[in-house]
């Protein structure tokens, strides 16, 4: 997968014989800055964290302005943020954290353009793997998500 978690070899890092390891650029959004902080510490140590928001204008906004590699989102920050976020950038991995466990729920945040459905309660150890699918350009659904029987 990777070299070192979050980060990718650069050929434009190269020089004098050596390489320099670039992290991806993560934005975080929610409306918790309790969350923001949570998060911040889970993922900072992998990758790098160009912003925290509170809101959608906000996360409309850094997005646009700071180009994230992923943007990692509470759903309270509404579901059409995340229409909006791939309009603005198609190329844009989005993760969509939620206490809903419901199949439904998923599947709107999917269809919307998320490619990561993560419960918030299994967060601490879904969204690294979350990130690393996202960039891949898989999708990736908590398995929490599935144990109600819908299929996706």
């Amino acid at each position: 997968m990777f070299g070192c978690l979050g980060c990718v070899n650069d050929s434009r890092y190269e020089f004098l014989g050596t390489s320099m390891i670039k992290k991806f650029r993560i934005l975080l959004a929610d409306s918790h800055k309790v969350m923001l902080e949570g998060l911040r510490y889970l993922l900072e140590p992998a990758f790098e964290i160009v912003g925290t928001v509170d809101n959608p204008k906000s996360l409309l906004d850094s997005a646009d302005k700071l180009k994230p590699d992923i943007v990692v989102m509470d759903l309270s920050i509404t579901i059409d943020t995340v229409r909006q976020l791939k309009k603005q950038n198609p190329q844009q991995g989005i993760i969509v954290l939620s206490t809903y466990d419901e199949p439904a729920v998923m599947r709107q945040a999917l269809d919307a353009g998320s490619l990561g459905f993560v419960l918030l309660q299994s967060a601490a150890w879904d969204l690294i793997p979350a990130i690393g699918a996202v960039l891949e350009g898989q999708t990736y659904v908590s398995p929490g998500v599935h144990s109600t029987g819908e299929e996706q």
